[in-house]
């Protein structure tokens, strides 16, 4: 059987949850190096008098939801996957295996992030597919 004729498998819990770990990361770092950013230009235009800045919980807050949704709806809109979901060889697609247009991406990133426990029902679901996939009419197959 050719590559292309391969059936795709649906990626369990274990895979999933390891490359959301990944992906949290990646969010944090990135968030950090910003923070980081900030605070160095800050220190550039006056060293005499520098502390690093406070950032309001709301803005934190805000701002680690707004940078988990633009990660993961940028990572999947050019890619497929994200940084976790390359890691282990995984891709969204839609619930036949194509691409997933980009409105509906934009949704699953928002849910993705507003609603994480959704993942666990991948491992009680027989066709392993998270809540999200569930209303999106997507999952998460094996790329390989």
């Amino acid at each position: 059987m050719s590559d292309s004729a391969r059936p795709l498998r649906d990626a369990g819990i274990v895979s999933r949850s390891m490359a959301a770990v990944v992906d949290l990361v990646v969010v944090l770092v990135l968030m950090g190096g910003g923070y980081l950013t900030v605070a160095f230009v800050k220190f550039a235009f006056d060293a005499r008098t520098f502390t690093f800045p406070e950032v309001p919980w709301i803005f934190t807050t805000t701002g680690f939801f707004v940078a988990c949704v633009v990660y993961l709806f940028a990572c999947w809109s050019i890619t497929e996957r994200s940084v976790g979901y390359a890691v282990l060889g995984l891709r969204v697609s839609n619930s036949k295996g194509g691409r997933v247009r980009v409105p509906r991406l934009f949704l699953r990133a928002v849910f993705c992030v507003l609603f994480p426990v959704g993942l666990a029902w991948v491992g009680l679901s027989p066709r392993r597919r998270s809540l999200q996939d569930l209303v999106l009419w997507t999952r998460v197959v094996y790329a390989g």
